[in-house]
């Protein structure tokens, strides 16, 4: 998110009544921010990441990674870059299809920090899912090349260079690193 602030203060309600803005727009507290349109990095990483998520726990039914859906819950309406939701918590529709409203935190949120952005928003939006659920919180600074991993109870941990990353419980036999994050940025 920028730090612009589109207006004054909303309620929820009258939030989620508005048209959605492209880049979107996220409800914070009373206010609403935009979210700063993606750039090549983000844009390649967030697709491509979420693309090896899918590869490896929906074949198996285990979880699902959505790219830019609208989460609302705990007062906020927030657009993670990436939301994963285990099998089991993913809304559906009276037909058995995934719901197109989110009412609940993901179990995993994954935020690729802008070049633009505000680390302090982005780290506020995963503490606020953690302490709504969220399993587990990452924050992608591809300019660093660090991810800075965050647990419900515990303290952010900074990942850099060979290190393992933690994900979530259910899909404890997936082992990826900081380098094959990154690497979705290689076209080599």
């Amino acid at each position: 998110m920028t730090s612009t602030q589109l207006s004054n203060q909303l309620s929820l309600s009258e939030f989620l009544q508005l048209p959605e803005t492209k880049p979107a727009s996220e409800y914070i507290d009373g206010k609403v921010y935009q979210k700063p349109m993606p750039k090549g990095k983000h844009s390649r990483l967030q697709t491509r990441f979420s693309a090896e998520i899918n590869k490896v726990a929906e074949p198996e039914r285990i979880a699902l990674a959505f790219t830019e859906l609208r989460c609302t819950f705990g007062g906020r309406s927030i657009v993670p870059d990436i939301s994963v939701f285990t099998w089991s918590n993913i809304p559906l529709d009276e037909d058995g299809e995934i719901e197109n409203t989110f009412s609940i935190a993901p179990n995993w949120t994954i935020e690729i920090l802008s070049p633009e952005q505000s680390p302090t928003r982005v780290i506020n939006n995963i503490l606020f899912c953690l302490n709504h659920g969220t399993e587990l919180g990452w924050l992608i600074d591809p300019k660093e090349k660090m991810i800075m991993t965050f647990k419900p109870g515990q303290q952010p941990q900074m990942k850099q260079e060979e290190d393992l990353l933690p994900v979530l419980e259910v899909l404890s036999g997936w082992e990826v690193s900081v380098p094959d994050v990154f690497a979705c940025l290689s076209l080599n």
